[in-house]
């Protein structure tokens, strides 16, 4: 019986804490008091209280399950098929920045052999039309590489649209 009525007296003080105001002021001294019950605080200090509700403390929620079937996105398509589509045009951007890279490296020697040299009329013409080649075959791949970066962000923003996981686009 005795249990029963310790039980009792405790529940009925959790609950009255459980909805329960803490006030808190600060003396002049510069300690600082807390209380539950309004009457104790000193009545200098009742202009500058602070109050606060307490509330009731809630245990973490357990991360979600992730799902064992296949990732899709919002329209139903899967990892596989955005890395299909977007594969193509990292190649595409890949290639065309290695062979801008040796083109332009290939420029820079040619120039280099040709300056301080005297040519005659008919090397200078050789030589001009070589750089002209050059010059569109550069144009060439700056133009895919254009290309394969508008691909890209086009891709990027399609899969933004369709909240594909980021990286399936890696």
């Amino acid at each position: 019986m005795q249990r029963i009525l310790y039980l009792l007296v405790s529940l009925f003080f959790v609950s009255f804490a459980y909805g329960a105001n803490i006030y808190q002021w600060v003396d002049k001294e510069g300690g600082v008091h807390f209380t539950d019950d309004e009457s104790k605080i000193p009545p200098e200090y009742r202009d500058s209280v602070k109050t606060e509700q307490m509330k009731p403390s809630v245990p973490p929620s357990a991360p979600p399950q992730k799902s064992k079937g296949p990732r899709v996105d919002r329209y139903g398509l899967g990892e596989d098929y955005w890395r299909a589509k977007i594969q193509p045009w990292k190649r595409q951007l890949n290639e065309a920045r290695a062979n801008l890279e040796e083109l332009n490296r290939k420029m820079r020697e040619r120039y280099e052999e040709q300056s301080g040299r005297y040519l005659t009329y008919t090397q200078w013409n050789m030589h001009r039309a070589e750089r002209r080649q050059l010059i569109e075959e550069r144009s060439k791949y700056e133009a895919q590489i254009r290309e394969a970066n508008s691909m890209l962000k086009k891709i990027a923003k399609e899969a933004r649209e369709a909240k594909v996981d980021p990286r399936w686009l890696q």
